[in-house]
Order: structure tokens, then C-alpha cells, then sequence
């Protein structure tokens, strides 16, 4: 519905699901599972991407260089005030990389010296997957919207989004027969 809304029934009722922000969320999952368990994999640019960035910001990705490679993210400086990115996490496909290392630095910089590093990582994954989700405004096919709902059953916290909101609204059956009158 509106290039944004999954309409669904279930067996008391019916879902309404935000698209984006429940993709969002199982994007988050997986990449904070990928990332717990292993390494995420990586995918290497075809073209390296170099990135124009405030010396305290290229400072900041440098010095969390490490940790970003853990989650994929791949880059190295570039001179002064400039880095290169190598390659991205796989789980997103493709992205556009310099946005994704200004978000990268943008978060780093928000969080401040306090942080741990695990915080760290978990900020950014948010941040990460905002990227690779599917935009409100994409018409999804139906095997889309299904695999999206499975999925969605299969996930924890599934039901909200990284940044609070809900992923989806449920109206039971009595609800929508009291508003049609019929109680």
C-alpha cells in the first residue's frame, strides 16, 4: 500500500508492516549476528572509493579502522584528510560507500570518548543498516513481501525498529468488526 505499507492477515486479524523499518531491523540482526560470531564478510569496491573527509573525522575512522574491518567495512587513509574504502560489508550489496563512511565518522563523532567500543560497534551497525535496507517508496513483489513477513516471524525484537518505532500495527478481528458495527 503506498509503495510503503504490507498488508497482511493473520489469524485474528491483520498486520499493517512499515517496509523500511522492518527490513531495517532484520537487517540490523543479522549484521549484529554476523558480527558476534565472526568476522562479517566482506565485499571487495571494483574501483577503491576515495573519501574527502575533516582531518578529525579521517582521525576518528582511522583509529576505529579495526573494528570496522571486523564488520566489513574495509578502508585505509589516503593522504591528508582522506581515506580509502576497499571494500563494504556483503550483507548490504551495493551501497554507496562514501556515504556510508560519512555516517560511519558522523556516529563515531556523536558517541564521544565515553563509549566502549562494543557500543561503538552497535551504533554504527544501526547506522549500517539503514543503508542497506529497502526504501519506503519501492514497490516490493509479493515473494518479497512474504520472504519479508517469514523472516520477520524467524527474528528477534523484529516488531520494532533500531531507532524504537514499530515495524507493524496489528488489528484483531473484533477491533475492525467494532469499527465497522458489527459487535
Amino acid at each position: 500500500m503506498h509503495e510503503n505499507y504490507i498488508i497482511a492477515q493473520t489469524r485474528s486479524g491483520m498486520v499493517i508492516v512499515d517496509q523500511h523499518a522492518a527490513h531495517e531491523r532484520l537487517v540490523y540482526e543479522r549484521l549484529k549476528q554476523q558480527s558476534g560470531a565472526k568476522a562479517v564478510p566482506s565485499q571487495a569496491l571494483l574501483i577503491p572509493e576515495i573519501v574527502e573527509l575533516p582531518a578529525a573525522d579521517s582521525a576518528r575512522l582511522l583509529e576505529a579502522a579495526e573494528d570496522m574491518r571486523g564488520l566489513g567495512l574495509v578502508y585505509e587513509a589516503f593522504g591528508e584528510g582522506a581515506i580509502c574504502v576497499r571494500e563494504t560489508p556483503a550483507i548490504l550489496g551495493e551501497i554507496n560507500a562514501a556515504n556510508l563512511l560519512r555516517d560511519v565518522a558522523d556516529e563515531l563523532a556523536d558517541l564521544g570518548q565515553s563509549q566502549t567500543v562494543k557500543d561503538r560497534i552497535e551504533a554504527v551497525l544501526s547506522r549500517m543498516s539503514c543503508h542497506g535496507s529497502i526504501r519506503s517508496g519501492r514497490r516490493m513483489s509479493a515473494p518479497e513481501m512474504d520472504a519479508l513477513l517469514r523472516e520477520m516471524e524467524a527474528t528477534p525484537h523484529s516488531g520494532q525498529c533500531n531507532h524504537g518505532r514499530p515495524t507493524y500495527v496489528e488489528l484483531k478481528l473484533a477491533d475492525i468488526e467494532r469499527l465497522f458495527g458489527r459487535t
